[in-house]
């Protein structure tokens, strides 16, 4: 393998027969061909025929589809159509969800599909970035993303932001010489790779990578070598669904070979029909469209709070997280430096606003000042600046971080630069340590610097006090250190600033006069403090891993609420194993974290048995938010291909918003924890009442049994109660307390051994209930006792949910959906109870039930009283005994 960085500029273009003046079209047509489209595939995209099917392979969809087969192997169509349509609809509502999410990212990539300017026929042309090949000579300059690995041929002070690719957040300068064969890859600093931006400078560099050959492109290879599970919640899901299915397929068996064997004269048809209606009605036919459809109401909420979901079933998982592993630039942070603090004429200022906003105010002692106070220190920094300024429909700011902050703080207190023409430049270098711009105003000639203090303070020999220069004394200068000091201990990165007038022939840089400091910091973004609080009552615990140093990832912490210590990278590499997985226990803040360290503290967590959420957005990030129970993806400054391999992207790179999304995930899993003690529960009654009817009936009846409920009103009535009240619960509001649990615990299903033995007990009484009304009717007839049986199961299962939200607190109104689907089902079960068509459409007959009365419905609203007293009170019963335990 050649290394590139190591051959000098004349075996680079000899070896891809290229030259400085670039490629001819002819030339760059057949590299296209030879090498590919620079591209790069991070994911094998399912494709659209794979993505509908995977919704059908749920066990109990599976077992729904063969109760269909069989409705149409006995004629029974109008059953079996509408199981297919209960079927259909669950399936194409997630395919439509997953096939949205992944044109929204489409459509994301495609917002930012990068263009390059290169060298062909001797001209500089710009070109879409896939056309690029080995042996184009690209043109690089200020605010540009890198869109090849290229070998640097010219370079003029080129610095350029790696973090994307090494994790290191400062820019890395630049230079052509060549380097040993045997320079890690952050140390190449003749190369430029995909994806990292140039921030100051220019230059040109020869491609000598594009697409999958790229360091990103090696990086997305392994990404497609990790093989994606199911999330814990999809195999929990999975898990409940095979016991449901397999404990129907037992006791459909079960009452088909007792029917055949105790009845007298049995109708085997008949026998086979009624087994699987039997089925039917243990089947909670809505889960899977509740699951679904309470993933993606939740989904959509996210998307309109700026996270976007990839895949549906990870949203429950976010909201089981024990542990979020975050950045600080750009997530905890405004990713924008900002100027904070002012020395200037021995006073100390303080400046509000974040970001790149020119809204904020100069404050002395808390007490707003007039701006104007400060010029001469916010012109220097403002005319010693190599800012790219473009004012479309907003400002919008191109270079170095710090002078874009210089730039913004002078611009907050309206500083112009009219009538300034910048003449010279003494460059910012390593060695140097500062910056000089010189400007003729005409009359005069002003130089204006800056730089480190230390290096300012050293060729100043007056400093600017009261509107006029005075001689600097040593103590001054020392006092002034002092105060760079103090502001350097609170992570603040400080400037010096001086300037000159310049007489002929005079040495720009000595004999400066001081004007003051400027101090800026990367903000902590103003929500987070209170996002970090919320998280850790929710019993989440919060790490922040970074690039930058120690010093600085500290008093970040500590200014948003971290009270554990920090650890640096390079102490990390001496600990054993074991150690390391204390360590991971002991250190809540980790600086100059590889991305390499990220992944070996994400495992180690998950080693324990936690959840865990990851942050990434550099390329080398990937392989961690892969294998993070959830990954989440920077989506303003995030690669694609962190992207790809993340779970969830958040369009504002917000923590913030990580933590609402956890809030939506919980709400998810509540609700459809809710759906499923609802559904059991009744489904359970409905199987007890048809079997209790069903063993009663071979001796009441011993030659055809007994029939509690027809296939049609269990159809009907599953049709009523998994339908829209089923669906209803999925968009119950968060509870208020649900931010204040702890994450649910990973060795806990849905139904848990507490809810199990309520779903037991609360249909056992339902049962006894519904029972006890079907015998008391049916001396008066079959037909009667069948529609008492009917009519109190759906009254009675729209108790259960009242039960159940008054467990969680939740007002009756607080769910206009609920309500509205609670009375379209009462009002249609009346519709068929006492058919307001009349005679010419018999929907009655069709259901196999006649009209109640008034005294009818007074016993079923006994029962519904008796039931909604008895369930509230184990209910609450069994709450306070688990407390207890807990």
């Amino acid at each position: 393998m050649v290394e590139w960085h190591s051959l000098n500029k004349l075996k680079l273009l000899k070896r891809f027969e290229s030259r400085e003046t670039g490629l001819s079209s002819k030339e760059a047509e057949k590299k296209l061909e030879q090498y590919g489209t620079n591209k790069i595939e991070t994911t094998k995209h399912a494709t659209v025929l794979k993505l509908f099917l995977e919704q059908f392979t749920n066990p109990l969809v599976l077992l729904l589809i063969g109760a269909a087969f069989f409705s149409f192997l006995f004629k029974d169509n109008i059953d079996a159509y509408l199981i297919i349509a209960i079927v259909l609809a669950n399936g194409l509502f997630g395919f439509f969800q997953n096939y949205n999410a992944e044109k929204n990212i489409e459509s994301l990539k495609k917002l930012g599909a990068p263009r390059a300017l290169v060298y062909r026929n001797g001209a500089l042309v710009e070109i879409d970035a896939e056309n690029i090949v080995p042996g184009d000579i690209l043109h690089l300059k200020e605010g540009m993303r890198v869109t090849a690995d290229a070998r640097l041929i010219e370079s003029s002070e080129l610095y350029a932001d790696e973090s994307i690719l090494t994790g290191e957040s400062n820019s890395v300068g630049k230079k052509t010489k060549v380097l040993d064969e045997e320079t890690l890859l952050a140390e190449r600093t003749n190369m430029i790779f995909t994806g990292t931006s140039i921030v100051k400078g220019k230059g040109t560099a020869l491609v000598v990578a594009t697409g999958k050959t790229t360091e990103v492109g090696k990086i997305a290879k392994v990404l497609q070598s990790i093989e994606e599970g199911p999330t814990r919640f999809q195999k929990e899901l999975e898990e409940l669904s095979k016991k449901i299915g397999a404990g129907v397929l037992v006791l459909v068996l079960f009452i088909i070979a007792g029917k055949l064997l105790l009845l007298t004269k049995p109708v085997i048809l008949e026998v086979i029909e009624n087994s699987i209606a039997l089925a039917v009605a243990a089947v909670p036919e809505g889960l899977p469209a509740v699951v679904t459809i309470s993933l993606a109401i939740a989904t959509t909420v996210m998307l309109r709070k700026k996270s976007l979901v990839r895949n549906l079933g990870i949203v429950e998982t976010l909201g089981s997280v024990n542990v979020i592993c975050t950045d600080k630039t750009g997530t905890l942070t405004e990713n924008s430096m900002t100027v904070q603090e002012i020395y200037f004429n021995n006073q100390k200022y303080s400046v509000t606003g974040n970001g790149q906003s020119i809204e904020g105010d100069f404050l002395l002692n808390n007490k707003k000042i007039n701006p104007e106070k400060l010029e001469p220190i916010l012109l220097c920094g403002m005319a010693c600046n190599d800012t790219i300024i473009e004012n479309h429909e907003k400002l919008k700011f191109i270079g170095d971080p710090t002078e874009i902050a210089l730039t913004v703080s002078a611009l907050k207190a309206k500083v112009s630069m009219a009538g300034m023409k910048r003449i010279k430049d003494f460059p910012f270098t390593s060695n140097r340590k500062r910056m000089t711009a010189v400007f003729d105003y005409g009359a005069k000639t002003i130089a204006y610097s800056k730089g480190a203090p230390e290096v300012i303070l050293k060729d100043c020999t007056h400093i600017f006090l009261n509107g006029r220069k005075k001689v600097f004394s040593h103590a001054e200068k020392e006092k002034i250190m002092k105060i760079n000091d103090e502001m350097a201990s609170k992570a603040i990165r400080v400037l010096g600033f001086a300037y000159k007038d310049i007489l002929a022939k005079e040495d720009t840089e000595k004999e400066m006069i001081f004007i003051g400091l400027q101090g800026m910091i990367d903000p902590p973004r103003k929500e987070v403090k209170n996002a970090l609080e919320t998280a850790r009552k929710a019993g989440i615990r919060v790490i922040m891993l970074t690039g930058d140093n120690k010093l600085t990832a500290k008093a970040i912490a500590e200014k948003i609420g971290f009270n554990g210590k920090a650890i640096d990278a390079k102490e990390l590499e001496n600990f054993s194993p074991q150690e390391f997985s204390k360590i991971v226990d002991e250190y809540d803040v980790f600086s100059r974290v590889s991305p390499q360290q990220k992944l070996a503290i994400m495992q180690a967590l998950k080693e324990k048995g936690l959840s865990v959420a990851m942050t990434g957005d550099g390329v080398n990030d990937a392989p961690a938010l892969k294998q993070a129970d959830v990954g989440i993806a920077m989506g303003i400054r995030g690669s694609d291909v962190a992207k790809d391999a993340s779970d969830i992207i958040l369009l504002d790179d917000n923590f913030a918003t990580i933590i609402e999304a956890i809030r939506q995930g919980r709400t998810v899993f509540d609700n459809i924890q809710k759906f499923v003690r609802y559904l059991l529960t009744s489904n359970l009654a409905e199987v007890l009442v048809v079997v209790i009817v069903s063993i009663a009936g071979i001796i009441i009846s011993p030659e055809t049994g007994l029939v509690a409920l027809t296939i049609t009103q269990l159809l009907w009535l599953n049709l009523l109660t998994d339908g829209l009240p089923a669906l209803a619960l999925g968009v119950d509001p968060p509870k208020p307390d649900i931010m204040k649990q702890k994450p649910r615990d990973a060795k806990e299903g849905v139904i848990t051994k507490p809810i199990g033995i309520n779903i037991i007990i609360i249909g056992v009484i339902l049962t006894i209930v519904i029972s006890a009304i079907f015998f008391y009717y049916l001396p008066k007839g079959l037909i009667l006792a069948q529609t008492m049986a009917f009519t109190s199961l759906i009254i009675y299962e729209f108790v259960r949910i009242v039960v159940i939200r008054e467990e969680e607190s939740l007002g009756f109104f607080s769910n206009k959906w609920l309500i509205g689907a609670l009375g379209l089902s009462v009002l249609l079960q009346l519709v068929i109870l006492y058919n307001p068509f009349g005679p010419s459409f018999p929907i009655n007959e069709w259901f196999g039930i006649v009209p109640l009365t008034l005294m009818d419905w007074a016993i079923i609203g006994l029962g519904a009283i008796f039931t909604f007293a008895l369930s509230l009170f184990i209910t609450k019963f069994s709450i306070k005994r688990n407390e207890q335990n807990a």
